[in-house]
């Protein structure tokens, strides 16, 4: 296992191991046999196979019953990776892959599809003329309109030097464009000094074994321009690396600890204890978070709070403060299990809490589209509505129902990684941090 991959100690998984073999002995296909459920479990699984109607996809079967034994915890962070899907989880982590220089969201409403975030400076899509905005229609010859994003990304990624050819739709018209994957690396700190000289650095996720290097470089940039105060923005950062999350915290304070873990017995250890560095950033300090600030985030905000080293400004975080074990499976999958929970420097637990902000500011940045369904008309019939001045027609289904959602608004992104892009004029939160700062 990767030591830089590690949310918890190897000896408390070691532990865990030790509990779960002295209850249950283990499961070995000796003793599946040895109960009525593993006995009926075994029994299904050859019935299907002797009995049903259709060919049976093994592969589907056994992997919806790890599913399914994972589901019964009710844990959604304890869950199964398939092996494709692990395979991109991996490259992330790793923040290198060769692509084409993209940023993806979902084009449809239910998840599916992807269109273009962000397109990124003297990347191959860049060079061939994509823009955000382009809906991705085909890659190669497999159609992609529906697809789920990671199929969409598994596809797009390749080998280094070879070409992948992609059909978009800009304006409902398609293009199609044939590019050389060129290495990729994410960049997951932007930063930028804004008016007043307070320096601003933003955080994406704290999944990349290279947020440490980059974060130390973004905040040694703040010091060389000597800014009056600093801005951390940990708002839509779900997490990742708990050992991240100690570097981050460790580059603001200067002695005790950052936080702690306590497994399912209660034992309790401090995880991350605080250095003092020539590095580190002494001067006035502003976090910033919101509802999707998750995991990493909030040990980051919970220790500078506690510690009273920043001004946590927003709104009450995601809440989750529980680290998780990755096991790498035989298939090339993973299991990600629940292991212990985190405490902040004085204790407080933070899963299904969160961190409660030291001034509550409400996250402008995003509006609610516009929204509407209705009935009772002809079915295919095409009705017609006024928003904003503009006029939005919608086709009425088979049933005579019809639905319209807004697209939500999108934030500007810089073209250059590492390069922060920032609104004061519509984003409340940054502007109350700037305002404390002043």
């Amino acid at each position: 296992m990767n030591a830089k991959r590690l949310t918890v100690t190897l000896a408390a998984l070691g532990a865990t191991a030790a509990v779960a073999y002295a209850q249950l002995g283990g499961y070995t296909q000796a003793n599946l046999s040895s109960t009525p459920e593993g006995r009926t479990f075994l029994q299904v699984l050859n019935d299907l196979n002797r009995l049903y109607l259709y060919p049976v996809d093994q592969e589907k079967v056994l992997r919806g019953a790890i599913n399914g034994a994972i589901g019964s915890l009710n844990d959604e962070f304890t869950y199964y990776s398939e092996p494709a899907d692990n395979a991109i989880d991996a490259a992330n982590l790793q923040g290198e892959f060769f692509g084409i220089g993209v940023q993806l969201v979902a084009a449809n409403a239910d998840g599916t599809g992807g269109k273009i975030d962000n397109v990124y400076r003297g990347g191959a899509a860049s060079l061939a003329g994509v823009q955000i905005g382009d809906q991705f229609l085909k890659i190669g010859d497999t159609d992609v309109t529906t697809a789920k994003l990671n199929e969409i990304v598994r596809l797009v990624r390749g080998e280094k030097g070879t070409t992948v050819t992609v059909t978009f739709a800009r304006d409902g018209k398609p293009y199609t464009v044939k590019m050389e994957r060129q290495p990729v690396t994410i960049v997951s700190v932007e930063s930028t000094v804004l008016p007043g000289n307070i320096g601003y650095i933003a955080l994406n996720t704290f999944y990349n074994e290279k947020v440490t290097e980059q974060f130390r470089a973004a905040v040694a940039d703040m010091k060389k321009k000597n800014v009056k105060g600093l801005i951390l923005d940990l708002r839509d950062n779900g997490g990742g690396l708990l050992n991240a999350g100690v570097d981050v915290a460790d580059q603001f304070m200067q002695s005790g600890p950052i936080v702690s873990l306590r497994d399912r017995s209660k034992a309790t250890e401090v995880f991350g204890t605080a250095r003092r560095q020539a590095s580190d950033y002494t001067g006035k300090l502003v976090v910033l978070v919101n509802k999707n600030s998750a995991s990493a985030s909030e040990v980051v905000s919970g220790a500078l709070q506690d510690t009273g080293r920043a001004t946590i400004v927003g709104e009450q975080t995601f809440g989750k403060g529980v680290a998780q074990i990755p096991v790498t499976l035989p298939d090339g999958g993973k299991a990600a299990i629940v292991n212990s929970e985190w405490l902040t420097p004085k204790g407080r637990q933070i899963h299904k809490k969160g961190i409660t902000p030291d001034v509550v500011v409400k996250d402008t940045r995003y509006t609610t589209p516009v929204n509407f369904t209705g009935s009772g008309v002809k079915p295919g019939e095409k009705i017609t509505l006024t928003i904003e001045g503009k006029p939005v027609t919608v086709t009425a289904d088979k049933d005579g129902k019809f639905t319209y959602t807004g697209e939500i608004k999108r934030p500007t992104r810089s073209a250059q990684q590492g390069e922060a892009t920032v609104d004061l004029q519509n984003d409340a939160i940054l502007k109350k941090a700037v305002d404390l700062l002043k």
